[in-house]
């Protein structure tokens, strides 16, 4: 029986690969820096090692994958979320004949980066908003025409991400920020596996319900017009594995590119698991199938944003409704103690963002995130 090994092991995202490829197979080992995790009580998870965060040091960090890698025999390593630009890093130290599903850190890392990802899209003639490095005058100009948004150029999950209105002043900040010039619309995410430059499945979706500023409800849509933006970029870079971007579509339906994430996202919960592990595998293999469901929910954060409508003047009986009515990313009547065992489980991250007072989904990776 074949091994892949998935570097992370808390988010439904990892779940979701994990009964993908023990669906067809495929001897299932997660690698998790926190003692508990969601995939940790899946039957599809034949064994947990605990690692240390890459925050805690990142040599240290590769060097435990490296010999998870030689101790489970593992012929394939899937990163599953922030911990990918790390991840990159990895093959040299690995037996020859072992996958990495990913783009080497001289590819993958320049399009991580914010700034590097509107540069590359623009010299590839793709529409990205106006942008410049925080305490650039071209920033200033920017600022001096219209509405722009301050981000991190290594932020995730909405962390750190400032909108301000024309005319005001931008105020030095603590990590590297690029200025961007606002685009009015709807915003629209994906999540695609590509091969060689061929996009082999894409999934457009956006956020029903937000944490913060992440989302936690989710619908899939069809949308041509952003699925042709990431084939073109997905050739630009002749990008092999897992890549998705956060999107603005304007008043007259044309897709502008906010960002990029070399990773997978939540658009990998409206795939069929096992269709996706199969083209993973074979490039070849039929187009994965999307699941029936068009709305998709992580039921538990759910629960929480609708308690806190009702005291909050939110829009509770919507969410209510939405509650009930939409199916969990995680739960599977055959498989049903990642949903169920889940507040024990996440507590770690629970725990983390009480500490911190902000949202589950804006902690969830600090630890293994790319801030270099």
């Amino acid at each position: 029986m074949p091994t892949v090994l998935l570097t992370l092991g808390r988010l439904p995202k990892a779940l979701d690969l994990a009964r993908g490829f023990s669906g067809i197979g495929w001897r299932v080992v997660v690698a998790e820096p926190f003692a508990r995790h969601l995939c940790g009580s899946s039957r599809a998870v034949a064994k947990s090692i605990r690692v240390p965060a890459p925050a805690d040091g990142k040599p240290a960090y590769l060097a435990a994958l490296a010999k998870v890698v030689r101790d489970e025999a593992v012929e394939l390593v899937l990163p599953v979320s922030e911990e990918t630009m790390h991840v990159a890093h990895l093959p040299p130290l690995l037996p020859d004949g072992v996958r990495v599903l990913t783009m080497p850190p001289e590819v993958l890392l320049p399009l991580h980066h914010k700034g590097g990802f509107v540069a590359f899209a623009r010299a590839h003639g793709l529409d990205v908003p106006d942008s410049a490095p925080l305490g650039d005058a071209r920033a200033e100009a920017l600022v001096a025409t219209g509405r722009v948004v301050v981000k991190p150029v290594h932020g995730c999950s909405g962390r750190g991400v400032l909108m301000l209105p024309q005319g005001a002043a931008l105020t030095p900040a603590e990590v590297p920020c690029l200025v961007q010039r606002f685009v009015a619309g709807a915003e629209f995410s994906t999540c695609s596996l590509a091969h060689q430059g061929r996009v082999l499945a894409t999934t457009v979706y956006r956020g029903l319900q937000m944490s913060g500023s992440v989302a936690v409800a989710f619908e899939r849509v069809a949308h041509p017009a952003i699925e042709e933006w990431v084939r073109r970029f997905a050739a630009a870079a002749n990008w092999s594995g897992f890549i998705a971007f956060d999107l603005i579509v304007d008043e007259a339906g044309r897709p502008w590119g906010l960002e990029c994430n070399p990773r997978t996202t939540s658009g990998l919960h409206f795939f069929e698991p096992a269709d996706l592990a199969r083209a993973v595998l074979d490039p070849a293999a039929p187009t994965p199938r999307h699941r029936p469901e068009t709305r998709l929910q992580q039921f538990w954060s759910c629960l929480t944003e609708t308690q806190l409508s009702l005291f909050r003047g939110g829009p509770f009986r919507r969410n209510l409704r939405q509650l009930l009515t939409t199916r969990d990313v995680c739960w599977q009547a055959r498989d049903p103690m990642p949903l169920l065992a889940m507040p024990w489980t996440t507590w770690p991250i629970i725990r983390m963002a009480t500490q911190k007072r902000v949202p589950f989904g804006e902690v969830a990776t600090l630890d293994v995130g790319w801030y270099a």
